[in-house]
This record gives structure tokens, C-alpha cells and sequence, in this order.
């Protein structure tokens, strides 16, 4: 059953697991209503969508997202220091970040929180339990909060 959203929401995944990003896409689509779903491969990638830069310049290719799914573990930039570049930035920090990662590290957390993300999830290990926690990433995100409208 697919739920309705209180307004659109560009939904940026940034994982460099294809599955990983593939399963979540299908856990959100086939559950909620959105905008558009967008991903990032790298800690790079998410930056320069977030900035517009390179590939990403055009506003139409890089829609404001109003939350972010983050992977820790990635290359070229991890999302350790994308993340600490989006929380630091005036006009990014208010989109929420939730780091969905597979660590399970107590200093990744500590760190995590410090830098401001909105929410800490260590990634199940069966695709039937990733699915579930997807699900309730969409159940509480886009039902229950309200996200800011993202500026242009």
C-alpha cells in the first residue's frame, strides 16, 4: 500500500553497494510516493550534487533533496566527511541526513551524532530485514516528521 506524503520529497541516497541502493529504492517506491529518488555513488558524487557542481550543475539534474540516506563507507570521499561538509554548509545543514551504514562502531555513532546527522542506522545483514528497516525509515520521515521545504 502506498502512502501518500504530506508534500514531495526528493529522497538522495548516497551508497556505493548497487544492491544496497537498488533495494532501498525499491523498499521507498513501492511503499511511498515521491518526487524522485536520486542516488550518489561516492562521498564526491553527494557533494558535488549538493553544490551543483560538475554533472550536476543543472538545478533540473540535481533537485534539492529533502532528506539524505548515507553510507559511511564509500569511495573517493566517505560519508565521515561528507557528511561533516553538508552539517557545516548554512544552506544544507537543516536537510536531514540518516546514516545507513554497516558499521556498528561506537566511534562511527559518537562521530556520526557530533557532526549532526539526524539518525544512526547500521544496515541488517538479510535483504528481508534492510526491506523492513527501509520501510520504517519511510514510515517515520515522510508520515510522521515534517521535513523543511528545500530551498532552490
Amino acid at each position: 500500500m502506498k502512502h501518500s506524503l504530506k508534500k514531495p520529497v526528493v529522497l538522495l541516497i548516497a551508497d556505493d553497494d548497487e544492491e544496497d541502493r537498488e533495494m532501498t529504492r525499491e523498499a521507498f517506491e513501492g511503499n511511498f510516493s515521491f518526487s524522485e529518488i536520486q542516488m550518489v555513488t561516492d562521498g564526491l558524487a553527494l557533494i558535488d550534487y549538493l553544490f551543483r557542481q560538475g554533472i550536476y550543475a543543472d538545478p533540473a539534474r540535481s533537485p534539492r533533496p529533502g532528506l539524505i540516506l548515507l553510507d559511511l563507507n564509500m569511495p573517493r570521499m566517505d560519508g565521515r566527511q561528507a557528511l561533516q561538509q553538508i552539517k557545516s554548509h548554512p544552506e544544507l545543514r537543516s536537510i536531514p541526513v540518516i546514516v545507513l551504514t554497516t558499521s556498528h562502531a561506537e566511534e562511527d555513532i559518537f562521530k556520526s551524532y557530533n557532526l549532526g546527522v539526524n539518525c544512526f542506522i547500521s544496515k541488517p545483514v538479510s535483504s528481508k530485514d534492510f526491506i523492513e528497516v527501509a520501510q520504517s525509515i519511510g514510515r517515520y520521515w515522510f508520515e510522521t516528521v515534517l521535513l523543511p521545504s528545500p530551498s532552490k
